[in-house]
């Protein structure tokens, strides 16, 4: 096995000959983040950056799902000076320059949903589950989602998926735009590896040239987006609806709000 041309912390970095660069995180089986993890991937697409050799990277998980949202305490739905630390390096993500096509196998959930939107792309498989799950917990979406979600969905249905926390297969989540391409879910990772590939098979500087008009004002809504976020996250953090959501998905059982 090639050892990875660069690694931090759970997060590695291999380099293809197709000018695809594959960056993984390993926090198996269901890759739950904090602000650590999602700092060392914001370094790793940096560090893609300034070497210049791909021209295009897929984003992609260990395990059995991509990302099942946050690590409760552990930076994600923390206090809230760690939400915006967070956050912050959420942006950083933004701001990297290649193309990124997203591997959603399994879940994508809640912080993992936004995580997934930080790609140019997500390939998924029937099988994908996908929700905005933050209403029933209690709780206000963050990660930006309030930027990325309503352009790739449409106002309406990103309404929808908000406010009811639905959890979309991968079929129903292609249906409205929210994967791009939907294969079995053993040849996930190849295809969105073959997208990247036609990407960087494009001329490199047209590609950045290109992402700069599409999507180089992305950081600037996301940060935006994420103050606001942020704000309303520390209010409901301090309800008994929040206390009660966490609970309830604790238990796995239906949260019973109360409006306090």
């Amino acid at each position: 096995m090639t050892a990875p041309a660069w690694t931090s912390g759970d997060v590695t970095v291999e380099l293809g000959d197709d000018h695809v660069a594959t960056v993984e995180f390993h926090r198996p089986p269901n890759n739950f983040f904090d602000v650590a993890l999602v700092h060392d991937i914001a370094d790793a697409l940096a560090w893609i950056d300034d070497d210049g050799s791909a021209r295009a990277v897929v984003l992609c998980s260990e395990g059995k799902n991509f990302c099942a949202g946050a690590t409760l305490g552990g930076g994600g739905l923390a206090g809230g000076e760690r939400v915006t630390n967070l956050y912050e390096e959420g942006i950083r993500i933004f701001q990297s320059r290649r193309p990124i096509v997203v591997v959603v196998q399994g879940a994508a959930i809640g912080g993992g949903l936004g995580l997934a939107l930080t790609g140019d792309f997500r390939v998924g498989a029937p099988e994908s589950r996908l929700s905005a799950n933050f209403a029933q917990l209690g709780f206000h979406h963050g990660f930006g989602i309030s930027a990325t979600l309503p352009p790739i969905v449409g106002q309406q249905r990103a309404l929808e998926m908000l406010y009811t926390g639905a959890r979309l297969n991968g079929e129903e989540a292609h249906a409205i735009g929210l994967l791009d391409r939907l294969v079995p879910l053993d040849d996930v990772r190849a295809e969105a590896h073959r997208l990247a590939a036609e990407i960087a098979s494009s001329a490199p500087l047209s590609l950045l040239s290109i992402r700069e008009t599409m999507r180089g004002d992305l950081a600037d809504k996301v940060r935006v987006a994420t103050e606001r976020e942020a704000q309303e996250q520390d209010i409901l953090r301090k309800t008994d609806d929040f206390a009660e959501g966490v609970k309830a998905t604790a238990e796995r059982r239906p949260p019973q709000f109360a409006g306090r």
